[in-house]
């Protein structure tokens, strides 16, 4: 269902000619816009999260998320930006000592309806939320489809970008013995970029799972540039992931989160 998506999506985006779309391939525009969630840019990030040092057993878990941004002019005036998160996740010595359990977690994916222009250089955006249940763990799965609003809103002025995004999920479909899901997360981020394309960003992530009563946090500061692999236009950001809060037995000691982003500016 996942692929299906996307590939819908993708085809979607290349055959939409309902408006000229703006040349972004100075790194300056495209560093200014791969900071806006919603903006009108495909881009497939693949965000690395290392977590070391989890709860009592010390154990390590390494999730690699794979993030298409997909955006689709509906009208001259609106755009659909669809944006899908893919956890990849290996993990040991965290559920018990000496175990491991490797696979696909659940996916994300967040339609945004967002105005096509800008006001004041403010951006907003908001649609629903889907919990795909597409896990091959059955440690990695909540076995549970879901549904939420979603929404996005950020202000950009003289290379500052600041904003936040928020997403609400309930489950309505599913495995009936495994915990129904009620979870808020939060993320204000807040970077500036130079002309070069270089940037420094901070955001903080935030779980609110009302079902469980618990909160996860963690605040991630990190630097990131622009460059090419080839003809590929890409964008590097690396930075310590610092954990703040999470449930008992679960908080890790320390973490490094690391991405590299394909852009495909037209």
């Amino acid at each position: 269902m996942l692929i299906i998506l996307l590939n819908t999506f993708a085809v979607l985006a290349q055959n939409d000619t309902s408006k000229p779309k703006p040349a972004a391939t100075d790194a300056a525009e495209v560093a200014k816009k791969l900071a806006n969630p919603i903006a009108s840019l495909v881009s497939v990030p693949f965000q690395n999260n290392l977590d070391v040092g989890i709860g009592d057993h010390h154990g390590s878990r390494n999730t690699l998320n794979i993030q298409p941004v997909i955006p689709l002019s509906l009208s001259s005036k609106l755009n659909l930006i669809a944006r899908v998160v893919l956890p990849v996740v290996s993990q040991q010595d965290v559920t018990a000592e000496g175990a491991k359990q490797s696979g696909l977690a659940d996916a994300i994916v967040s339609a945004f309806f967002s105005p096509a222009a800008a006001r004041n250089g403010t951006v907003w955006g908001a649609g629903p939320c889907f919990l795909v249940p597409n896990a091959t763990n059955d440690m990695l799965a909540t076995k549970k489809l879901g549904v939420g609003p979603t929404a996005v809103i950020l202000k950009q002025a003289h290379g500052w970008t600041v904003g936040a995004l928020i997403n609400q999920i309930w489950s309505v479909a599913g495995d009936k013995e495994r915990t129904d899901i009620n979870q808020m997360f939060f993320q204000p981020f807040a970077g500036y970029n130079w002309k070069s394309g270089a940037g420094l960003v901070v955001n903080s992530e935030m779980t609110q799972n009302w079902q469980g009563d618990t909160f996860t946090a963690f605040i991630n500061p990190m630097v990131n540039g622009i460059t090419k692999i080839g003809k590929q236009m890409v964008q590097l950001q690396i930075g310590p992931r610092i954990p703040v809060a999470a449930p008992k037995g679960n908080k890790a000691d320390f973490g490094v989160r690391a991405s590299l982003v394909l852009v495909f500016p037209k």
